[in-house]
């Protein structure tokens, strides 16, 4: 990627996001992107391959990928529930973007394989510290797979994201935190 100055590249960014929660994926198109930004096309070009490295841009740049942090609750359940809050607030935030993008990700295949490939690998240390002060507070017999249990956790926002959609308040943090997370720990602990 050709260097550009951070101002224009914040400009094209924020035109990019933008037009992606006006009109979506499939109906934004570069030429749009470059007269929001008062950008050439030129300029997006020398630095973007296209349309789908420059969302996939966006996403990896603008949303946070990682886990949110979380707090030492002294229980693991208060732990788990501090980190899945975190993650529906994160979700909940940019919601209107994702649902266009995770439709857009099953349907355009371009756009997806661009995204795995340049994807960052998610910070999970919190995942992992609340992981194992569970297990010295002999919460859990055994540590879990971190990145697994966020998995988890992210499946939960993402199937109430896209068929029922948000609010994520207490009362599903605590049905999500007690009715799966909960169990699904315990048992991946002790098997």
């Amino acid at each position: 990627m050709a260097p550009l100055d951070p101002e224009r590249d914040r400009a094209i960014l924020d035109a990019t996001m933008e037009l992606l929660s006006e009109v979506g994926y499939d109906r934004m198109s570069v030429d749009q992107i470059a007269k929001r930004a008062r950008a050439s096309k030129a300029t997006i070009y020398r630095r973007w391959a296209g349309k789908p490295e420059l969302v996939v841009d966006v996403i990896c740049r603008r949303f946070d990928m990682d886990a949110p942090p979380g707090q030492d609750t002294g229980s693991l359940r208060g732990d788990l529930a501090s980190i899945f809050a975190g993650l529906c607030e994160a979700v909940e935030r940019k919601h209107t973007v994702v649902i266009g993008l995770s439709s857009t990700l099953v349907s355009n295949q371009e756009l997806a394989r661009t995204l795995r490939a340049h994807m960052p690998t998610k910070n999970l240390g919190d995942v992992r510290a609340l992981v194992e002060r569970a297990v010295e507070r002999g919460e859990l017999g055994a540590p879990v797979d971190a990145a697994r249990l966020f998995a988890v956790a992210e499946a939960l926002v993402w199937h109430r994201m896209i068929f029922t959609g948000p609010p994520f308040g207490a009362e599903f943090v605590a049905e999500s935190v007690d009715g799966v997370l909960m169990p699904v720990v315990t048992a991946w602990s002790k098997g």
